[in-house]
């Protein structure tokens, strides 16, 4: 799933080609990404986009006060074209879902793999009327993100760490890749209740939050958008990486896994050697 990071470097890259430049055609290929009818998607035809915006994970063009939103979900994706393909795409089991395109030739296709649908496109006067948009919390990488603000939404959490920073209506942007890596670089378990953590920990897990969502961005900004999925990949430390040696310490990275998901962490790092429990895999040890 694309995080802060990459939605970030995607910010970027299409406001390099989008800006200035008309919205000619959207072509809707799959319906159910459509989650907004008033205005329709065709109200963006013919707009002149004047800016591109970041709220958490989701990407806001801005087509002269009208906005086109999307959510990449899990397993979506934005790929750029210098030239799109000639006639109206077709609807099919193929993974296109939508395709913008623009005076020039020049567009983009927003694309999503696998069964599960989530991929999601709003157009709204507003990107508060997006529900997504209005519960995100502060945005981690804000000016005005500091420290202070950081121990206050923390203050009073009875949930574990893990959850927390992935919680979008907590912090916006941070999903199970990152929270995983900014557990590593804080040296903290993610199962540690946030209620229990301390003074000194609380400023140790802020700068491993600021400095990895900033590291991530900067390795990320200027690629272009098919490159982004691998840049990330190779950027991780420890998640997705189970089997492999810690970059730190050099034990193996372990995991535990859920229902949907899965976390990664060094239990050298970050959990006193010890690992933690996975209660999928013990039922099936069993």
């Amino acid at each position: 799933m694309p995080e802060l990071p990459e939605v970030e470097a995607l910010r970027d890259f299409l406001a390099e080609r989008l800006v200035g430049h008309e919205v000619v055609r959207v072509l809707p290929v799959a319906i159910s990404v459509l989650k907004t009818y008033d205005p329709p998607v065709s109200a963006f035809e013919g707009r002149e986009v004047t800016s591109v915006h970041r709220h958490g994970k989701f990407l806001d063009i801005d087509g002269d006060g009208l906005h086109f939103v999307t959510h990449l979900a899990r397993a979506g994706w934005l790929q750029w074209r210098d030239r799109l393909p000639d006639g109206v795409p077709r609807p099919g089991k193929g993974p296109l879902a939508l395709r913008v395109a623009l005076e020039t030739g020049e567009g983009f296709d927003l694309t999503e793999a696998g069964t599960k649908k989530g991929l999601a496109v709003y157009v709204v006067r507003d990107p508060q009327e997006v529900p997504g948009v209005a519960r995100l919390g502060p945005d981690p990488l804000a000016d005005d993100f500091d420290e202070a603000r950081f121990r206050e939404l923390l203050a009073g959490e009875r949930r574990q760490i893990k959850g927390a920073l992935r919680d979008q209506s907590l912090i916006a942007g941070v999903g199970n890749a990152y929270s995983d890596e900014v557990l590593h670089a804080a040296r903290m378990s993610p199962f540690k209740l946030a209620s229990s953590i301390g003074p000194e920990e609380m400023g140790q897990l802020y700068q491993a939050l600021r400095g990895t969502l900033t590291e991530a961005v900067e390795r990320s900004r200027g690629l272009a958008a098919g490159r982004l999925k691998a840049e990330k990949k190779t950027g991780l430390r420890v998640h997705g990486r189970a089997g492999e040696p810690c970059p730190v310490c050099g034990n193996t990275v372990r995991e535990v896994s859920f229902s949907d998901s899965s976390l990664q962490y060094c239990p050298t790092c970050q959990t006193g050697g010890k690992p933690l429990a996975d209660r999928r895999m013990s039922r099936l040890l069993k």
